[in-house]
């Protein structure tokens, strides 16, 4: 059967995570690349603030080319669609017009996002778009993903979720009115395994630190050192 080559817009989070695994059982594409925003200086993901080293582990545990859009520390909407522009049409000219994106129902994201790629003869495709979102939380539970908790809004969410593991514990303590999957901003996670993954990215749970208006939990990567056998 022949597969479509495409990217995927990757936050290293969970309903990327989700995203990525529904198009892998389709058997319908063939992924090309995750596209990833990472801000210089911080060398972190950008809004999310993970690790730069954390992401590339990740992209090596599921065994597919990483494709990093740097931008510089407080861009402008400006700089930001030229990098992102200059990154897609790099894949465009080998063919590939098609970018998978894990929104579920801010219709005002898509549609930006549906008009920025048209500007260069590309286009979106929302595979978990307006799924129910506290089965959508159920079901990553289910399928052995693990993520930690690397970003909330104190606004409506406890300090005290930051760098929590999203487990069914997790799923139970949020409270009335948050998005079981954070879709309105409410929180931002980290994958770290799941069914996808060839190994887990090995991780300790940092400090966690106000920026912005926001609390960011710093997911510290764990080192292995190989054992010495003796001959």
């Amino acid at each position: 059967m022949n597969t479509k080559r495409i990217l995927v817009s990757w936050s290293g989070g969970k309903d990327s995570a989700m995203m990525l695994w529904e198009l892998q059982q389709s058997k319908t594409y063939e992924i090309a690349a995750l596209v990833t925003t990472v801000t210089e200086g911080y060398e972190r993901i950008s809004m999310h603030g993970v690790r730069r080293e954390l992401l590339i582990a990740q992209a090596e545990a599921l065994g597919i080319e990483l494709c990093e859009v740097r931008i510089p520390k407080k861009a402008s909407n400006d700089i930001y669609e030229m990098r992102m522009g200059e990154a897609l049409q790099w894949y465009k000219k080998s063919g590939i017009d098609t970018i998978a994106f894990g929104d579920l129902f801010l219709a005002d994201i898509r549609k930006y996002r549906e008009a920025q790629l048209a500007k260069i003869g590309m286009h979106g495709i929302f595979p978990i778009w307006l799924q129910n979102t506290t089965e959508l939380l159920k079901r990553f539970i289910d399928l052995k993903f693990k993520a930690f908790v690397c970003c909330i809004d104190p606004k409506v969410l406890d300090r005290s979720f930051t760098g929590s593991a999203i487990d069914e514990s997790f799923a139970e303590r949020l409270p009335s009115g948050v998005d079981p999957c954070g879709e309105n901003g409410e929180f931002h996670s980290f994958v770290t395994d799941g069914p996808n993954f060839g190994k887990p990215v090995e991780v300790s749970i940092g400090e966690a630190v106000e920026r912005e208006g926001f609390y960011f939990c710093d997911l510290l990567p764990i080192e292995h050192e190989e054992e010495i056998t003796s001959p």
